[in-house]
C-alpha cells in the first residue's frame, strides 16, 4: 500500500458556500447594509465575503453605524432558516463513518453558529472541532484559521483537505499548505479554478475514497 492511502487525512470545511447555501442571503443583506450606510467600496457584498464580522464591520463610518448594522445582522441570522446544499450532510456523515477527522472552520461568529445549532442540533455533533472567526486573531485571508483547525485535529496542513468557495478563504487555505477543493458558489468558476488545487460543483461529488486517495 502506498504511503499517501496510509496517511491519515483530514478535512477542514468553510461553512457558508460551501455546506450551507446562504451566500445569496447574505449578499441581499451586505449589499442593503452598503445602500444604506454607503462604505465607498464597490461591489461591497462580494469584496467582504471570508472575512471576519470585526473587519467588516470596521468598513462602516461610526460607532452609532457599526452598533446599528450589528443588531441588524443578529436579527437577520435568528430569524434566518438556514438550508445545506443537497447531499451536503450525508457527505460529511460519510466522511464521519468513514473516522476521518474533520473541523468547521467559519468566519461567523458564535452567536450565528448557536442559531443554526437550535435549527440543526445534530450539526455540532458531525465535526470533532468548530473553529469560528472569534477564535483566532486573524481573519482569513491569513491562514491561522486552517492551521488551527490543522492543530486541533493533531494533523500537519499538508495532510489536510480545505472546501472553501470565497475569495479570502481560498487564498487562506492555500497559504496554510493545506490542498484546496474549491466550490463556484460565491465566485466564478474561471476565478475558483485559479485558486484551488481541484474544484467541484458540489461537495457531494466526491467519494470518501477519493478524499483518503487525494494528493497533488
Amino acid at each position: 500500500m502506498s504511503d499517501n492511502t496510509t496517511r491519515k487525512r483530514g478535512v477542514l470545511f468553510d461553512l457558508d458556500g460551501v455546506l450551507l447555501d446562504s451566500e445569496g442571503n447574505y449578499t441581499i443583506f451586505w449589499a442593503q447594509m452598503d445602500k444604506e450606510y454607503p462604505t465607498g467600496i464597490e461591489n461591497f457584498a462580494s469584496y467582504i465575503k471570508g472575512l471576519h464580522l470585526s473587519r467588516i464591520l470596521g468598513f462602516f463610518d461610526s460607532d452609532d453605524v457599526r452598533r446599528q448594522v450589528q443588531d441588524r445582522l443578529l436579527d437577520f441570522e435568528r430569524d434566518t432558516k438556514y438550508e445545506f446544499f443537497p447531499g451536503a450532510l450525508d457527505f460529511v456523515r460519510r466522511l464521519r463513518d468513514a473516522g476521518i477527522p474533520m473541523a468547521i472552520v467559519t468566519s461567523s461568529d458564535h452567536k450565528k453558529m448557536q442559531a443554526l445549532y437550535e435549527q440543526y442540533p445534530e450539526f455540532p455533533t458531525l465535526f470533532d472541532h468548530i473553529i469560528t472567526g472569534d477564535m483566532v486573531t486573524k481573519a482569513k485571508p491569513d491562514p491561522e484559521c486552517f492551521l488551527t483547525g490543522a492543530k486541533l485535529l493533531g494533523l500537519d496542513i499538508k495532510d489536510c483537505i480545505v472546501f472553501e468557495d470565497s475569495r479570502n478563504g481560498l487564498i487562506a487555505g492555500r497559504e496554510s499548505g493545506a490542498m484546496v477543493i474549491g466550490l463556484p458558489t460565491t465566485l466564478a468558476a474561471d476565478v475558483v479554478s485559479q485558486l484551488c488545487d481541484m474544484m467541484v460543483d458540489a461537495v457531494c461529488e466526491l467519494s470518501v475514497e477519493q478524499i483518503l486517495e487525494m494528493k497533488r
